[in-house]
C-alpha cells in the first residue's frame, strides 16, 4: 500500500505547539493545582508521534464545493498504520462527511482553515449512542472517536457543523424578519405555527418524543429512519476515550451539542473558542459526562443552551452505568450567552463530585451557577468548589439549585410563575432521589439579576451543607431559599430593589452571618443598606448574627 511521505518534526514544530514542554520543565498548568480542594492527578498532553500528513495529499479540494469524506478517512487510516501523528488541513474549507479519529492522531485544523460538515443526511449513518444520558440512538457525530487513546484537536482553525441544516427552531426566539426568512427557505411548521421544522422526518420525531427529545417506541430500523433529521448529532462526540486534547481551535454551529466527551479519561480543554446562535435548540457548549479527570481552561462560550456543562447519565440507565463525573477544573473561562454558565444536572444520576471552578465571566447568561435535577433521577452531587465568578445582566439568578427541573430554560420557568405556596407534598426518598449538598461558593459578584438566588429544593431530601460567603449581588429581588438544611450565608450583600433580601421558608440550620442587603425598601428601590431584612417560613433553627 501506498503511503503518503512522513515528516518527522523539529522539536518546535507540531509535537511541541500550544505549550507542550520538554523533558525537565515544571508542569505547565501547576498554577491551577495550587490550593485545590480536593485530591487530583495532573493530566498531561496526549503523545503525539512526529509524523504528519497533509490532506491535500488524498485528494482533498478545499473550495467548500468539492466531498472530501473519503480523503479524511484515508489520511488516517494512513497514520493509524504508522502509528498515527498529524493530519494537516491547510488553508481552505474543505467540506465533508464524519471525520473518526484513531489512536495516536491530532487533527491539525491550521488557522486559515474550515471543516465544514455536509448536511446531507445520507452521510451520517443512525448508530448507537447515548444522548441526554439515555442509552439511545443518534446520527453519528461529524468528528468522533470511540475508545481511541492520545488524540487531539488543536491549530487554530474552525470547525463548522451546518447546525441549520438539522435544527428546529422556536419562532419565540427570532426576529420577525428572520422567521420570514426561516419560512421561506423550506421546512414546515407544526398546527400552532410555532415551531419551524426542516423536514418532515424531523417533525415526527418530535411528534414521538419525550420532552427530552428521546423517541420513544421505536422497535424498527425503519421507525428509526422515519425520524432521521430529529436525531441530530451532536458535533464532537468523544466516548470512553483517554488522553485528549482539544485546544487553539473555534467549534461552532454544532446540529445538537456542541463538544460531547463521554466517560473518558484524562482530557485537556484549552484556549479554545465555542459558538452556536443564541436561536440553537439544544445548542449547548461543552457536555462533559461521565469523565474523570478534566482541566477546562481560558476558554469562550456563547451558545443556545448551557455552555460548560457537567452530566452522569440520567435515571435507570445512568444509575445503571454508575460512571460519576468527577475530578474536574474549570478556570479562566468566559461565557456569553447561554441557559446557563457553569452548570451540573439535569443528568446527574451518576453522580458528580470533585469540581472546582474559578476566576471566570458569566455576561448576559440566562443563569450564572446553575444546579438542576428532578425526582426520579438519583445520584449525589457533592464537593464542588466555587470562587471569584463575575457576573452582569443575569435575567433570573446568579445562583440556582432547582430540584424541579422539567426541561424548560431558567427564562422560560420564570415567565410561568412560581406557585405561591412554599408548600411541596413530600414523597419516600429511594434511589431515585437526587441529592445536592456539601458545596461551597465564594467571591461572587453579580450585576443585575431577577433574583439574587434561589433554592428550590425538595422535602424527603433538602438541599444541604451549601455555604455561599464574600458575595456582592444587585438584584431585583432578595435571595429565595426553600427546603435547604445546613445552609450558611456569610458576608452576603444584596442590593434589592424590593422585598426582603432573604426569603427562608421550609428550611433547617440556617447561618446568616455577617450579611446585609436594603432593608425597607418600597418599588422605587428606595431604603437603606444595612441590616437583614428576612422573611421566614416554617422553618426551623434560623440565626442571624
Amino acid at each position: 500500500m501506498h503511503l503518503p511521505k512522513t515528516i518527522n518534526l523539529a522539536v518546535a514544530g507540531l509535537a511541541l505547539s500550544g505549550g507542550m514542554l520538554l523533558a525537565g520543565c515544571s508542569y505547565e498548568f501547576e498554577d491551577i493545582y495550587r490550593e485545590l480542594p480536593f485530591s487530583m492527578e495532573k493530566i498531561a498532553r496526549p503523545q503525539i508521534p512526529d509524523a504528519e500528513v497533509l490532506l491535500t495529499d488524498f485528494g482533498a479540494v478545499g473550495d467548500g464545493v468539492a466531498l472530501n469524506t473519503e480523503a479524511f478517512r484515508r489520511a488516517v487510516d494512513s497514520l493509524s498504520a504508522i502509528g498515527g501523528g498529524h493530519l494537516v488541513v491547510p488553508e481552505g474549507i474543505w467540506l465533508t462527511g464524519p471525520v473518526t479519529l484513531k489512536d495516536n492522531i491530532d487533527l491539525h485544523v491550521t488557522p486559515d482553515a474550515v471543516i465544514r460538515f455536509s448536511p446531507d443526511r445520507s452521510l451520517y449513518p443512525i448508530v448507537e449512542t447515548v444522548f441526554e444520558g439515555l442509552d439511545t440512538r443518534r446520527c453519528i457525530s461529524p468528528v468522533n472517536a470511540v475508545g481511541a487513546k492520545n488524540i487531539s484537536i488543536t491549530g487554530g482553525g474552525t470547525i463548522d457543523g451546518m447546525g441549520d441544516a438539522w435544527r428546529q427552531v422556536k419562532k419565540s426566539k427570532m426576529a420577525p424578519s428572520q422567521w420570514k426568512r426561516l419560512l421561506s427557505s423550506g421546512g414546515f411548521t407544526d398546527a400552532k405555527g410555532e415551531i419551524w421544522y426542516p423536514d418532515s422526518s424531523s417533525f415526527r420525531g418530535s411528534q414521538v418524543s419525550d420532552a427530552f427529545n428521546v423517541p420513544q417506541g421505536m422497535e424498527t430500523d425503519a421507525d428509526w429512519e422515519s425520524v432521521k433529521t430529529y436525531l441530530r448529532p451532536v458535533m464532537v462526540s468523544l466516548r470512553e476515550c483517554e488522553n485528549v486534547l482539544l485546544e487553539d481551535v473555534l467549534f461552532q454551529n454544532s446540529p445538537c451539542w456542541n463538544i460531547h466527551p463521554l466517560m473518558c479519561r484524562n482530557v485537556i480543554i484549552n484556549n479554545i473558542t465555542v459558538r452556536n446562535p443564541w436561536y440553537s435548540q439544544n445548542g449547548d457548549g461543552l457536555d462533559i459526562d461521565s469523565c474523570e479527570g478534566v482541566l477546562v481552561l481560558n476558554s469562550s462560550f456563547d451558545v443556545g443552551d448551557d455552555a460548560i456543562c457537567i452530566k452522569s447519565g440520567k435515571d435507570e440507565d445512568g444509575r445503571r452505568r454508575a460512571r460519576p463525573c468527577r475530578n474536574l477544573i474549570v478556570d479562566n473561562c468566559t461565557v456569553f450567552h447561554g441557559h446557563g454558565g457553569f452548570v451540573v444536572g439535569s443528568e446527574m444520576s451518576g453522580g458528580v463530585e470533585n469540581v472546582s471552578v474559578s476566576n471566570c465571566r458569566f455576561l448576559g447568561t440566562d443563569v450564572g451557577l446553575r444546579f438542576k435535577s428532578c425526582r426520579g433521577r438519583g445520584g449525589v452531587v457533592r464537593n464542588i468548589h466555587i470562587r471569584d465568578i463575575t457576573m452582569m445582566d443575569i435575567p433570573t439568578e446568579p445562583l440556582l439549585f432547582d430540584l424541579h427541573y422539567g426541561g424548560k430554560s431558567a427564562v422560560e420557568a420564570a415567565a410561568e410563575g412560581v406557585s405561591a405556596s412554599f408548600d411541596i407534598e413530600m414523597v419516600p426518598a429511594d434511589e431515585t432521589t437526587p441529592e445536592f449538598r456539601d458545596i461551597y461558593i465564594s467571591d461572587i459578584v453579580c450585576s443585575g439579576a431577577a433574583r439574587a438566588m434561589y433554592f428550590n429544593g425538595i422535602p424527603e431530601k433538602n438541599i444541604s451543607n451549601i455555604v455561599v460567603e464574600d458575595c456582592l449581588v444587585v438584584s431585583d429581588k432578595g435571595a429565595d431559599i426553600r427546603y435547604a438544611d445546613g445552609v450558611v450565608l456569610r458576608n452576603i450583600d444584596i442590593r434589592q430593589k424590593s422585598g426582603a433580601g432573604y426569603t427562608i421558608a421550609n428550611c433547617r440550620n440556617v447561618k446568616i452571618e455577617g450579611c446585609r442587603d436594603i432593608a425597607g425598601t418600597d418599588a422605587a428601590g428606595g431604603g437603606e443598606l444595612g441590616q437583614v431584612s428576612l422573611f421566614q417560613y416554617r422553618s426551623r433553627n434560623v440565626t442571624v448574627d
